[in-house]
């Protein structure tokens, strides 16, 4: 294939432990050999890392990366929101996820901002057109939205608010993508749509996240796994495969660019680059 065009950018989460850290270092160090366009790092329900999401996304900026910090609705007010999107101004940061984001057990209040669209209103009217700011798309449709047509209207509204592009929630359907694309067109909103692309490393751990978020693991994919129980370089195998196949299927239908969820691992993104034709 050569080495591909597409552009790629990787996610982490704030790691808990000074050991998380070091591997968060060293697995940043690998990816960045692959010259991302960005690496975003998430914010914990109920915004409960916001002091680790910025003591990651400071070290990658002073690494000379581009850092792109999410932001999230529940259990946030605007005085904190304006004080994050301050320090982020004064620090040079150029893009913002910015997300509803999922209320922790045991919290009453979502906060201030209900929904994403009201956030991404939010920094628009506080920062004007500093932030390039991305939003989340469902491709497989968001677990909580009423219907199919409620969701691509609550994508519209966050475009409308002012998001750039959107980042998916991952899926190992194709079809799924390109469908969800073509109807954002019929309803007039063209910002790109980035698939979000999870590597398969351990399959109890990717079906613990499917259960929650919503994202479907098709049955072959799911019974074949199942299949190889305990044997876990068969499933990263089989997994490095399908991946790959799936990556391959986007970029030829024309992806504005790849974001892969990393779970602060290097390894699992780069054997599917280095498959894709990508060279650090």
């Amino acid at each position: 294939m050569g080495n591909p065009t597409t552009p790629i950018s990787f996610e982490f989460f704030p790691p808990q432990t000074p050991e998380g850290a070091a591997k968060l270092t060293a697995a940043r160090q690998k990816l960045a050999a692959f010259s991302p366009e960005f690496f975003s790092v998430t914010f914990g329900a109920g915004g409960s890392t916001q002091d680790r999401t910025l003591d990651i996304i400071k070290q990658i900026h002073a690494e000379g990366h581009s850092a792109a910090p999410h932001l999230s609705c529940v259990g946030s007010t605007r005085d904190n929101i304006r004080g994050l999107l301050n320090t982020y101004k004064d620090m040079g940061i150029k893009r913002i996820v910015a997300l509803r984001g999922d209320l922790p057990s045991g919290m009453a209040s979502i906060g201030e901002f209900q929904y994403a669209n009201e956030l991404v209103s939010f920094i628009r009217a506080q920062t004007g057109e500093h932030f390039h700011i991305e939003v989340a798309a469902y491709p497989e449709f968001h677990p909580q939205a009423k219907s199919a047509r409620d969701d691509m209207l609550n994508y519209k509204r966050k475009i409308n608010a002012g998001a750039n592009s959107a980042i998916t929630q991952y899926f190992y359907n194709a079809d799924a993508y390109f469908r969800f694309v073509d109807e954002t067109r019929k309803l007039g909103v063209e910002a790109p749509i980035v698939p979000g692309i999870m590597p398969i490393v351990r399959y109890s751990q990717l079906a613990r996240f499917s259960e929650m978020c919503g994202a479907e693991i098709p049955r072959w994919m799911r019974k074949t796994m199942e299949g190889y129980g305990d044997d876990v370089e068969s499933v990263q195998n089989f997994g490095l495969e399908i991946v790959t196949k799936l990556c391959e299927k986007l970029i030829a239908g024309g992806v504005p660019a790849l974001h892969f969820y990393t779970l602060n691992q290097a390894k699992a993104s780069i054997d599917i680059l280095q498959n894709l034709g990508y060279r650090a």
